[in-house]
């Protein structure tokens, strides 16, 4: 056997024992394909620098800084419903407890609406707030950008109407009023990380696949907040590790539109693989 015969297999080896050490290096939370579908960049910052498993490869998102490895642009999915979608615009009320703890298999929200919720109406009509179906609803992806305050990372616009003129239209409206934005991210969990939202209508926050905001129902803007350290428990978290965020916003009714997000989570994917 020649010796560059003996090289090419021994790079070979190298190559197997090194992608199996990284697909099982940090267990469930660094997977680099979610259960949802949807990429999960646990790797470079965008720009081909080392990432928080140490790999060196380009990840799926955005140009990273030094404080915030995803950058400062999140990306996800806007889905357009027309105003006579049997739970858009006919209801109003405060209404947790909508969707189950726990994440589904799909990477969406569990219906759990019963008698009790009266903002819904079934859970076939509730699963395709967040599923693309034809002649429902208009898919369409849209970034947004947080800007940095010390720590803070934010997002702010209090008339948020990002569908205007666009998909079913404004339906004689003077806004589009009927729509719900999907994200999926990635975040590393050192300690002491906050995620807090502020709008209307309904906002379901999973981290790690376990609810950790429910602000569901149609109402005016109402805040809520994570605080990773006091819910780890309940999170299943581990200082160190990267974890999933699953963001999932409604707009229902007319004819107020607020979304405010505020963090200090590292990001390390920037959703745009979202399939």
């Amino acid at each position: 056997m020649s010796v560059a015969t003996l090289r090419r297999m021994r790079l070979a080896i190298l190559f197997l024992v090194s992608t199996a050490a990284c697909s099982s290096a940090n267990g469930d939370s660094e997977n680099l394909t979610n259960d949802g579908g949807f990429n999960v960049d646990v790797g470079g910052d965008g720009n081909g620098n080392p990432g928080l498993d140490g790999n060196p490869t380009p990840g799926d998102g955005a140009g990273g800084d030094a404080n915030n490895r995803c950058g400062t642009t999140l990306t996800g999915v806007l889905r357009d419903f027309k105003e006579d979608h049997p739970d858009f615009e006919d209801f109003l009320g405060d209404d947790p407890g909508i969707v189950k703890e726990d994440l589904g298999g799909d990477g969406k929200p569990v219906y759990a609406g019963s008698a009790g919720n009266p903002t819904t109406t079934n859970k076939a009509n509730f699963d395709q707030w967040f599923r693309t179906v034809d002649g429902v609803n208009k898919a369409v992806t849209f970034p947004i950008s947080l800007s940095k305050a010390g720590a803070v990372f934010t997002f702010e616009n209090n008339a948020f109407f990002p569908l205007d003129g666009q998909g079913f239209g404004n339906e004689g409206h003077p806004h589009n009023y009927h729509f719900t934005y999907e994200l999926h991210t990635t975040f590393h969990y050192t300690g002491g990380e906050t995620f807090k939202f502020t709008g209307d209508d309904d906002l379901f926050v999973f981290v790690n696949k376990k609810l950790a905001i429910d602000l569901g129902g149609v109402h005016g803007s109402m805040t809520g907040e994570v605080n990773l350290d006091a819910a780890a428990g309940k999170l299943g978290l581990s200082k160190g590790s990267i974890y999933q965020l699953d963001f999932f916003f409604a707009e229902r009714h007319t004819v107020d539109s607020h979304f405010r997000i505020d963090t200090t989570l590292d990001f390390v994917d920037c959703g745009s693989g979202i399939k």
